[in-house]
């Protein structure tokens, strides 16, 4: 891990380790700011006690971050524009990085405190256009080639869907369970608070099979959770080290000769797809321009800024099969052209996307260039197994303190009435489903708004009705949070580059 200094000044190692404090900050936040989605049902439904509860989300989202994979983590990386991403290392990307984490920290601590279940995911997209549309205004560039749109609504609807659809189906798991399963008396039980278990039975405690079925969601939620989040950290992090120590993490330096040789293979395969249909693809493939070589563009002791807007795409594979013949290890280029491969294949990557999306593009060749892109970008977004650690580590910590406040809404405040053991259950069940789904098809989701809207839903079926007052707050949260971490974050990323 020493390595990470090696070459650099004293100046730039502080900025690092700022740089590094801040996302694990960020991550433990997060952490101790969504604990509560997992331990809030089995707390008060007293299926587990709440120390014990605390240290298995912990451990669970530990293991989430380490076995989740990487599909989210890069996933909301590529809201910000392509061009911001291409200079990572510049000014202009260590300010975005920085502004990002700053007003995503603000704004978690500020509800956290407040104990209203707000989304980290919410609070760093937000935080992300932010910094994009300031980019745009600053840079004078149209507001809607500043931000990738497309994914951002994908992204937009997942957030906005996954509540809706968790409230439904938790209500409706609840409402099965109410009709088919309270025939005898020994069902009934699962219907119970603890407390009016207490009157019947003389304990409170969820009868058997309810307590691992409390306790095996919770165990769901919490592990989704981490490969969801934990995921968002794993991103920005990577983004810190390739901006201010590109010489070890702008390409993977452990990728094998076999993994550079897919990668050049879907450059070439690419070449062939343009080639056959360049007479149907006159935009992207000959006027979709590209990076500008070194030489073509360096200004004497000036930094280079690097755009996909110089020469053509096929100029660009040409240079980018040039850097990878006979290519067996990343060592044996200088860290320039290594971050030069970088910016060629995320430039490459970028245009088969566009030409992915064009309406003439027939279901066979999508399904092609997606196999293509994920061939194009192994080596350049990846995550060494000890930043997983790290992450993982940062969020399971978090888990275990400060979970108090928001355990406390979702628990008590939601409801009129107390959780029952079946309320408990379905929204545990619905949450750890959606979460995990979501993670494995590379959406980021707000694991606080799945849970406490499938919370909710349960007491709006059951019969108990909501706390009006409480779910006004946790709307209100939901509203402000896009606006407020895109103002906060824009606000510092222009404060950072007209001033520092």
């Amino acid at each position: 891990m020493l390595l990470l200094f090696t070459g650099l000044d004293f100046d730039t190692s502080l900025m690092l380790i700022l740089a590094l404090l801040f996302v694990l900050f960020y991550e433990a936040i997060n952490g101790f700011h969504d604990t509560a989605n997992a331990v809030s049902t089995v707390i008060y439904t007293r299926a587990m006690r709440s120390q014990l509860a605390v240290i298995m989300a912990g451990f669970f989202n530990f293991l989430g971050v380490m076995l989740g994979g990487l599909s989210v983590a890069y996933a909301i990386v590529h809201l910000l524009p392509i061009d911001l991403l291409l200079n990572v290392s510049s000014a202009h990307g260590l300010a975005m990085v920085f502004s990002m984490l700053l007003a995503a920290i603000i704004w978690n601590l500020s509800t956290w405190y407040f104990g209203l279940p707000a989304s980290s995911s919410h609070t760093l997209i937000g935080a992300i256009i932010g910094v994009g549309l300031t980019n745009a205004l600053m840079t004078h560039i149209s507001i809607v080639d500043a931000l990738n749109v497309p994914k951002m609504i994908g992204i937009f609807l997942s957030l906005l869907i996954s509540p809706l659809v968790s409230m439904l189906a938790a209500g409706l798991i609840v409402f099965a369970l109410r009709r088919y399963w309270c025939a005898t008396k020994k069902h009934q039980r699962i219907h119970m608070t603890p407390a009016e278990r207490k009157k019947v039975d003389g304990k409170r405690k969820p009868p058997f099979w309810t307590r691992i079925a409390l306790i095996l969601s919770a165990i769901g939620v919490s592990f989704s959770h981490g490969a969801n989040d934990g995921q968002k950290g794993i991103g920005l992090l990577m983004l810190v080290l390739i901006g201010i120590a590109p010489a070890g993490f702008v390409v993977n330096m452990n990728a094998t000769g076999y993994d550079i040789t897919r990668t050049r293979d879907a450059v070439y395969h690419l070449r062939l797809y343009y080639q056959q249909h360049g007479d149907t693809l006159p935009k992207e493939v000959s006027l979709t321009p590209s990076v500008p070589s070194r030489d073509e563009d360096a200004v004497l002791n000036q930094p280079l800024e690097f755009h996909c807007n110089i020469s053509r795409a096929m100029a660009t594979i040409e240079q980018t099969l040039g850097q990878l013949h006979n290519l067996q290890r990343y060592s044996q280029l200088t860290v320039e052209q290594r971050s030069q491969l970088r910016r060629l294949l995320m430039c490459i990557t970028d245009t088969a996307n566009n030409v992915a999306k064009r309406p003439e593009t027939s279901e066979a060749d999508q399904r092609l260039l997606k196999s293509l892109r994920q061939d194009l970008l192994e080596t350049i977004e990846y995550a060494p197994m000890w930043i997983i650690v790290v992450v993982a580590l940062a969020l399971s910590l978090g888990t275990m303190v400060g979970w108090k406040r928001v355990a406390t809404t979702i628990g008590e405040k939601i409801g009129k009435k107390g959780m029952t053991y079946a309320q408990g259950v379905s929204a545990q069940i619905t949450a750890a489903l959606s979460i995990g789904i979501a993670s494995y098809t590379g959406m980021p989701v707000s694991t606080t708004h799945v849970l406490s809207s499938a919370v909710a839903g349960t007491m709006i079926v059951d019969g108990g009705g909501v706390q009006s007052k409480t779910v006004k707050n946790i709307l209100l949260a939901w509203l402000l949070t896009l606006p407020i971490s895109m103002l906060l974050s824009g606000c510092l990323y222009w404060i950072v580059l007209k001033f520092v």
